[in-house]
């Protein structure tokens, strides 16, 4: 169940948008579960249907949900999106060392000590 805190700094979109994903990682919400329409999404929540709509893009554009024309949008059934993109920025980051000219095991330490950092 989708709640919204209107006191939350982050915007509505942003809660919905984070709240699916949670729902996906959890398992709550598995490939090919369709999400309620924008309008009907919208009204349950008392937003504007802008706001479904754009958390519902980034959601796509992030690959956890694909949209099927007029039959609504369906949590992707394309693996992990949350692994896909932790690949994707590794890559991003080993390049980044790479053209920094930092070996391997500096650039392992270094993200080590950034992940420890948000313990």
């Amino acid at each position: 169940m989708i709640v919204l805190d209107p006191a939350s700094s982050l915007p509505p979109f942003e809660q919905l948008r984070t709240q699916i994903v949670d729902d996906i990682a959890a398992g709550h919400l598995v490939a090919g579960t369709r999400l309620p329409t924008v309008r009907r999404l919208a009204e349950d929540l008392g937003i504007a249907p802008g706001t479904v709509a754009r958390a519902y893009r980034e959601l796509e554009t992030a690959g956890f949900v694909e949209t099927r024309g007029r039959h609504g949008t369906f949590v992707s059934a394309q693996g992990d999106p949350a692994l896909r993109q932790a690949q994707q920025a590794a890559r991003e980051f080993a390049a980044q060392m790479h053209v920094l000219h930092i070996d391997p095991e500096q650039a392992l330490a270094l993200a080590a000590a950034a992940l420890q950092g948000l313990r």
